[in-house]
């Protein structure tokens, strides 16, 4: 089959390169061009890329279509294509839902909303979809762990918790700078830093049948280090910060 990715910014460029360096079994992947750096990079990269005069040629060419461009892009754009009842159409948009979605396309495709971030590139993260779909499921099982959404409603949730990827990062750049202004050279500390969360991250997952309190709980001792980290966090108001900001994100996706 045939693939094709309307609009080519960081999460197209993330999940081309994922199934590029996957066993996702495919003849051609059609790209746009509106973002003429990535495409060109991404041709030069990999076998069979094929960059489209227009997002209608890939439309026409591609079984598989996958929207991945801003919502206000998404709005002007999308009512203009004409899709095959035949297609599968995946969408990456943040804001557009299945019905005002089912709307604008017009044909009887099967739509699904996913949600995949930059670590797809590696073949790994979570990819929540909506509605649940067994082919596109075992799609994205290939690129990382597929979470099947029964209802739209709840996937705001999950696209809400997504919005935690920069300031994630950011946490990292802080601390990675706070060790480079005691003299630790910003090699070591970049990679002491990343390979510390890295560390954290995967013995989370392999603890994620349990409570995360249990992790919470077990790494601390009586007046240690990490008791402190968390007791001055929590008096300064820094988690509840965290989830007044998710309810934020919530509330504007729920518009």
């Amino acid at each position: 089959m045939n693939l094709g990715f309307i609009g080519t910014g960081k999460i197209a460029s993330s999940v081309i390169t994922g199934i590029c360096k996957s066993k996702i079994k495919y003849k051609k992947i059609f790209i746009s061009s509106r973002n003429r750096k990535i495409s060109q990079v991404l041709k030069k990269k990999f076998k069979n890329i094929v960059i489209s005069k227009d997002n209608q040629q890939i439309v026409d060419k591609c079984d598989w279509i996958f929207l991945s461009v801003t919502p206000t892009v998404g709005e002007k754009i999308i009512k203009d294509l004409k899709f095959k009842s035949k297609q599968t159409i995946i969408s990456f948009i943040s804001t557009i839902t299945l019905s005002q979605l089912k709307k604008v396309i017009k044909v009887k495709a099967k739509i699904v909303r996913a949600i995949p971030l930059p670590p797809i590139s590696l073949r790994k993260g979570p990819v929540p979809i909506c509605p649940p779909n067994s082919k596109v499921k075992s799609f994205f099982n290939q690129l990382g762990t597929t979470v099947e959404i029964e209802k739209e409603k709840s996937s705001i949730n999950f696209w809400s918790t997504s919005g935690m990827m920069a300031p994630f990062y950011e946490l990292l750049r802080v601390m990675t700078d706070w060790l480079v202004k005691r003299g630790v050279k910003k090699d070591n500390a970049q990679k002491y830093i990343t390979s510390l969360f890295l560390a954290l991250s995967e013995d989370a997952v392999v603890n994620s049948k349990e409570d995360l309190k249990h992790l919470v709980r077990e790494s601390q001792t009586p007046k240690g280090l990490n008791e402190q980290g968390v007791k001055e966090l929590t008096k300064a108001g820094f988690y509840k910060s965290l989830e007044k900001t998710l309810n934020s994100i919530h509330k504007r996706l729920s518009k």
